[in-house]
This record gives structure tokens, sequence and C-alpha cells, in this order.
């Protein structure tokens, strides 16, 4: 793997308005709240945190769909986080997002052939051969049968349809791809091959993956390194094998123990740590740190001071806890949890 970037974001923050000026109930949803993140050459990050937390948000911004309140987002090194959209055309091609749906996000009225190659008439390839020839090879990369491009949409199932999202995804050959949920709308066997065959793709055509899902099994199977995101903020990242191996932020640790494993004797003799309440609202954010309203092992210091990302039990393991100490990690959980039961009794 490179050590060059290809994505590089840095504070970057989405805000929104929310309520009626005009019955003086406006606000602000602070949806992305002053996230970096780094993604190197043929690298996936995957990053992972409950509905509401501002995965899909920071997908938007770094494809540009959505233009961020502030930072910078530099895609291969170019700066993109305030070009307009004439000044973005050139990038285009470098960067493409697959969405959570895969019907929603195709065209009804074109048939699969021309959606596969309407990036490459976006990129002014006039050719119609050259565009057949870009189209057919996409069909066998994916699994598609050739004929299946004079077939519509509604004419193929859901993980076909997919496989149509990814191919004209890919077809341009983009440095970056995006992928927002992309199996979480499919049966369960459906997202295996899914999972597969962008493992596949990844290996054959070497761009890079911001993968999102709120799925951790799903997450652990496709990604080299993993951020875990809290309410805009990113709590923890490192590389998958550590974070699932030695998790150090709280609510890291929480979301592992909710999570399936395929043994039962494990699953039986695992304890569950069930946060309390629900995430807060992104336009009433705690004080301090944001996770301490659910966090079982909050002190103090928790509710008035707001912790950055530092270096823990390696440099790339970076995690925004005030219990986390560098060297030694913070505190387990279902320990204290067991501690405090002990003195209640």
């Amino acid at each position: 793997m490179s050590a060059e970037n290809v994505l590089t974001v840095r504070g970057l923050t989405k805000h929104y308005l929310g309520g009626s000026r005009l019955r003086g109930t406006q606000h602000v949803v602070r949806a992305v709240d002053g996230v970096d993140l780094r993604i190197a050459a043929g690298e996936i990050l995957g990053l992972v945190g409950e509905s509401g937390s501002g995965k899909s948000t920071v997908g938007r911004c770094v494809t540009r769909l959505t233009t961020p309140t502030s930072g910078t987002i530099e895609l291969l090194g170019k700066d993109i986080s305030r070009r307009s959209q004439r000044q973005l055309r050139p990038l285009r091609r470098e960067v493409h997002i697959v969405f959570q749906d895969p019907y929603s996000s195709l065209n009804p009225r074109m048939t699969i052939g021309e959606i596969i190659a309407e990036p490459l008439r976006q990129q002014g390839i006039r050719s119609r051969r050259e565009r057949d020839l870009g189209v057919a090879e996409m069909l066998e990369r994916t699994g598609l049968r050739q004929e299946m491009r004079t077939r519509y949409p509604h004419e193929l199932s859901g993980g076909q349809r997919q496989r149509v999202a990814l191919a004209r995804a890919l077809i341009r050959r983009p440095r970056l791809v995006v992928a927002d949920e992309p199996v979480s709308a499919l049966d369960v066997s459906v997202q295996a091959s899914i999972l597969n065959l962008l493992l596949e793709l990844q290996r054959d055509l070497g761009f890079s993956c911001l993968f999102i899902s709120h799925d951790l099994s799903v997450v652990e199977f496709i990604s080299d390194r993993i951020a875990v995101m809290y309410l805009g903020r990113i709590v923890e990242t490192t590389s998958r094998e550590r974070l699932f191996r030695e998790p150090q932020h709280p609510y890291t640790q929480a979301l592992l123990s909710a999570a399936p494993v395929p043994d039962p004797a494990l699953a039986r003799g695992r304890e569950r740590v069930i946060l309390r309440g629900d995430l807060p609202s992104a336009a009433a954010m705690p004080a301090g740190c944001r996770f301490h309203t659910r966090c079982p092992v909050a002190v103090d210091r928790c509710r008035t001071d707001d912790p950055a990302l530092v270096g823990v039990t390696a440099p790339d393991h970076l995690v925004a806890c005030h219990l986390v100490e560098p060297g030694r990690g913070a505190p387990d959980i279902t320990a204290v949890r067991r501690a405090d039961a002990d003195h209640s009794t």
C-alpha cells in the first residue's frame, strides 16, 4: 500500500439551519462537527457509527454533493472544499459514490447499458464503440450478463442493481469510491456476494474506498482501518485488527459488545454493555464530551471538557477520551460495571 493519501480531511464541519426563523425556533444542526480523516492509496477505510452520527454527511461532503460549512477536503493533494461545480468538473472522474438504495439511485427510464455508460458521456467520450466496449468490460467485471444491457432497473433484483451501481461508479476508473451503506438494503446472502465483489474489484483496479456502515461485522470484513463516529465526531480510529482486539473508547467497547458473534458459546459468555438513553440531538449538543450522557464510566471532567483525539497504545491508534492513558489505554467498561455492582452489594 502506498503512503500517498488519496483523501485528506481536516476539521470538516457541516451545519444546517433547522426550525423556523419567523417563529423564533431557528437553531443550528451540527451534523458533522470537526472530522479529520485520511485514506491512503489502495486503502479501505471503514466509517462506522449509529444512525444519526453524521457518517453519510461526511460521504456527501467528501464527494462534494454537499458543500461543507468549514474545513478542508484534499483529493489527490488538491483542495476541493471551496471549488465551484465548474471547477470540480475535471476532478469528478476521480471520485464516485455508491448509494444505499440501488433502485432509487438508478434512472428507471434508462437501460442498464445507458446507465453504466453515462459517466463516459459526461467525460466527453463520444465514440459509441468506445462506450460499448467500456460497458461490456464492466458488465463482465461485475458478474452481469451482456444481454442485461438492454434491460431496465425494475427488471433486475436488488443485488443485480447494486452491481450495476458499482459498474457505473468504476467505469471511469476513479481513485476514490465512497460506498454509503451499499449492502444494508440487501439480503444477507446477497450482501456477502456484493462485499466479495467489491474487494475483488478493489484489488484489480486499485482504488481507495471510504466504506460507510452501521454494521460492525461488515466493516470488519472489508476494511483495512476503521474510524468510529459519534454525534458528528471521530472518537476512535486505528487498524481493523487493533480496534477489534483492543477497543479503547467506551463507545467502541459498547458497539463491539452489541455486535453478534457466530460462536454460540462465546456469545453466551460475553457481557453485553447496554447504553442508557438515545443519541442526543445534533441541534442540542451536550457540553464537554458528547458521549458523557450515555457513558457508563464518565467522570466530572467529561461533562465540561471536550476531549481531543490522542495517540494511545500505538501512534496510529487515536482516541478521544479523557479516561485514556497514553501507553496504557482506557478502562474496560465491563470491568468497571462489575466493580460498581460488587460495591453496591
